[in-house]
């Protein structure tokens, strides 16, 4: 019967997915075999990209987005997004996108649900700082394949497809090219591009959502050049930079997803704007300062007190000739801001004593 299940699922591919869309049978794999009854994924109930998909959603990494910030550190509203409401705001995003131009939908949602596994705590700030500190840099999308690679499972790794750790590979665009041709940044599947695009449409869009939340901006500090092309609100901006994607992108002409120049001029001032005015704003960047104090600190306790670290923190996942620098920047960019704050509180703060 399971067999059936399984040939019955690639058989819809087949009929339903767009001719561009790559199906579950083209994958270039998995980078080890995984032989029948070796894992409770090696079954005969889900195609790849499905048990892609469910991997990530029950690792541990992926439970830990729910307490790492977005741009707001510490935020004592219930509504400010953490990374985990991003990761969901993406997979929307893609999830419409993808449906509507015929892609395959779990390869969409497996790359859009662990584009950030191997984020830092207190957002970007923990990016930087640990970019600066660690020999060779550190970027988040680097790591976040790293996670799915290597870290998970105390070293095992998720054994995702090709595929899928492509995409992961290659979502993020800072501020470089929102659409590019550069094989170096442009995923190799059109589901994850749909992501690259999908994840900047998310956070311009609920990052303003949230600093207009925090008072930082008003509706009408928001360029007029955005306010025209791509509307008013979150729901009308969010609507009009999809429906750009979907008229930008042509399949029959050119294998790839695009944007309309109008609607995509207007995405990049946005995101420019955000930078100016929030991103690099007084009152993010103070918050900012000390969050990259108490990673520093930490880096710096931890070199400092090296048996310690090896005794208690190094992750079964970092190989012991990776080096310390290494086992250190696993630990730290896998901390949720909580833990950071805890372990900051715990290791370099004196410790409170009761009285009585």
């Amino acid at each position: 019967m399971d067999t059936d299940i399984r040939a019955r699922l690639l058989a819809e591919e087949k009929l339903v997915l767009s001719p561009y869309a790559l199906q579950s049978g083209q994958s270039r794999g998995r980078v080890r075999a995984e032989a029948d009854g070796e894992d409770l994924d090696a079954d005969e109930l889900r195609t790849e990209f499905q048990s892609d998909l469910d991997r990530i959603i029950h690792s541990k990494s992926f439970r830990r987005l729910a307490h790492k910030t977005q741009v707001f550190l510490a935020p004592e509203g219930d509504h400010y997004r953490t990374r985990i409401t991003h990761t969901l705001e993406v997979s929307q995003v893609a999830r419409t996108i993808g449906r509507a131009l015929g892609l395959h939908p779990h390869l969409t949602e497996a790359i859009a649900m662990g584009h950030d596994l191997g984020h830092t705590p207190f957002g970007h700030a923990g990016e930087a700082v640990l970019a600066h500190l660690m020999p060779g840099g550190f970027h988040h999308a680097r790591q976040s394949l790293r996670v799915v690679e290597q870290l998970e499972r105390d070293g095992g790794g998720l054994n995702l497809t090709f595929e899928v750790r492509d995409g992961i590979l290659k979502h993020s665009k800072g501020k470089g090219p929102i659409i590019s041709d550069n094989p170096n940044l442009t995923a190799m599947t059109l589901e994850g591009q749909v992501v690259r695009v999908s994840d900047i449409i998310a956070y311009v869009n609920h990052d303003l959502d949230d600093a207009l939340r925090a008072g930082l901006l008003g509706e009408l500090d928001v360029p007029e050049r955005g306010r025209r092309v791509l509307g008013v609100g979150h729901k009308s901006r969010a609507r009009s930079m999809i429906f750009a994607v979907l008229e930008g992108t042509r399949l029959e002409e050119k294998r790839a997803i695009r944007m309309n120049e109008e609607a995509l001029e207007a995405l990049v001032a946005l995101r420019d704007f955000l930078y100016e005015r929030v991103y690099d704003s007084k009152q993010v960047k103070g918050e900012f300062d000390k969050a990259q104090r108490i990673l520093g600190e930490l880096w710096a306790h931890f070199h400092k007190h090296e048996d310690e670290f090896r005794e208690k923190y190094w992750l079964p996942g970092t190989r012991a000739d990776e080096g310390l620098d290494r086992a250190i920047c696993d630990f730290l960019s896998g901390m949720t801001d909580r833990y950071a704050l805890r372990s900051y509180e715990e290791l370099m703060l004196p410790q409170r004593w009761s009285v009585y």
